[in-house]
């Protein structure tokens, strides 16, 4: 089993475009990440930790969701969490003043981040989205985000996510 540090053998994906468009934006945030190309694409967090050598508690899960506001309109929330927390919702509506939170489509998460189910990112939007960070990653060292890819991850902190998403803490669960 691979450890967190160690390098992945897979194809160099840094020129793919969703990729590209993370890195330059991570860049922009003066980050240079460490990225890892995966053989095996990580559509979960579980996947991604197994992939990795590392609890799924590592793995910044990045779940989009439809929030209604009271007036019937609907933005997007971005929510980044440890991948072993399932997201309550009514709580977070009810913390940022929704009317309702709802799971996005792969039409409006492609729409609002650029990204496919299982690439999103955590920057690299389109347009800035509001953003939560669960508060439970700031319990490792380390934390594994999507880089845009399917196959792509690259290391963070619960800190820097935080500072290069203006994201706010909540716990999620």
């Amino acid at each position: 089993m691979s450890q967190p540090g160690d390098a992945v053998s897979a194809d160099d994906l840094s020129e793919h475009p969703s990729v590209a468009v993370v890195l330059r934006t991570l860049a922009a945030h003066h980050v240079q990440p460490v990225v890892r190309f995966l053989p095996d694409a990580v559509r979960t967090a579980r996947a991604a930790a197994d992939a990795l050598g590392i609890t799924p508690s590592e793995i910044a899960n990045s779940l989009v969701f439809a929030g209604h506001r009271h007036d019937g309109s609907i933005e997007p929330l971005l929510v980044l969490a440890s991948g072993g927390h399932r997201v309550d919702q009514n709580r977070i509506a009810g913390l940022l003043d929704l009317a309702s939170l709802e799971k996005a489509t792969p039409e409006q998460v492609r729409t609002w981040t650029g990204f496919a189910i299982g690439g999103v990112a955590p920057v690299g939007h389109p347009t800035p989205l509001r953003t939560v960070v669960d508060v439970t990653l700031s319990s490792v060292d380390e934390v594994w985000a999507a880089a845009g890819h399917s196959h792509s991850v690259f290391r963070t902190t619960y800190d820097e996510l935080l500072r290069i998403t203006s994201g706010k803490a909540i716990q999620v669960d």
